[in-house]
């Protein structure tokens, strides 16, 4: 049995930019994006306190339509809470496009796309893990990395979608086996196998924690440099004031300054800095509407 809910944003928003994120950053095998006739639709397995349940969430030009394969009261309500979460339909972004009204970068960003949102990511640790797997390549690699991962180490379900691998079964796997599996590096592999042992170990990537904790944390992990951390900071933690001054991508938008100046610049986009970083990123790759 599914069930079925409109989720109302909490002011204006950018639907184009919303389902590319998704679209593009699909892991084969685990997630499937498609068009229907309300709105183009991204299919994935959530978690809940019950186990892993199929969602199909569709973004229409006012609101996103939440369909959950469950019949369970408590289970559905979890799932609303994450996706609201995920896709950051409770920030009041007229607050924010008031904010960058007039910065001559952002102003006239914020002007053509006020509801634009910071789309997060609904599961930490398979962040964490297509994060290290992106890092210096392509969106569409980091995704065929990704979904070699999943089809080697990830759980086949009923609903058809195969559940990311845990940290448990990426942690444990022999080395050299993932990485031909995966078809990385040695290097990267060993990244990967890093950030699931700390996993393991106890490491938290809880938006509710300390976020500077949580990136002391991450840059003690083997592999794990600023902008891994940063990244994380913004899309899993969300953070709303988090930025990436090495983003090569958002120096671009910016006029390609240095690492040191990025950040300093970014100093007057306080305290929203990451939905700065996603007005950059849209206006550097999204081609729609």
């Amino acid at each position: 049995m599914s069930r079925t809910r409109v989720l109302t944003p909490v002011g204006g928003l950018e639907p184009g930019p919303m389902a590319a994120i998704l679209a593009n950053h699909a892991i084969p095998g685990c997630e499937v994006s498609g068009t229907g006739e309300s709105g183009r639709s991204h299919t994935r397995l959530l978690a809940t306190p019950g186990g892993p349940r199929r969602v199909t969430v569709t973004v229409r030009p006012d609101d996103v339509e939440l369909t959950a394969d469950t019949d369970d009261d408590g289970e559905f309500a979890h799932l609303v809470r994450t996706t609201r979460a995920w896709l950051d339909l409770d920030t009041d972004v007229a607050a924010v496009a008031r904010a960058f009204d007039g910065d001559p970068l952002l102003g006239p960003l914020v002007r053509r796309r006020p509801g634009l949102r910071a789309v997060g990511y609904p599961e930490a640790f398979e962040a964490a893990i297509m994060t290290v797997l992106g890092q210096q390549v392509s969106v569409a690699a980091g995704g065929t990395f990704g979904g070699r991962l999943a089809a080697a180490y990830g759980t086949p379900s009923t609903a058809g979608l195969t559940l990311f691998p845990t940290p448990q079964a990426i942690a444990a796997a022999p080395h050299g086996e993932l990485r031909d599996a995966v078809g990385v590096t040695r290097t990267r592999a060993a990244t990967v196998q890093n950030v699931a042992r700390a996993v393991v170990d106890g490491l938290s990537l809880d938006p509710a924690g300390d976020h500077a904790t949580v990136r002391k944390d991450l840059l003690a992990i083997p592999g794990i440099g600023p902008w891994s951390a940063d990244y994380l900071a913004v899309r899993v933690l969300r953070d709303p004031d988090a930025f990436t001054p090495g983003d090569l991508v958002a120096r671009r938008a910016m006029g390609n300054p240095s690492i040191r100046d990025a950040g300093r610049r970014s100093e007057a986009w306080r305290p929203y800095r990451a939905y700065a970083l996603f007005h950059l990123w849209t206006a550097a790759t999204y081609t729609g509407p």
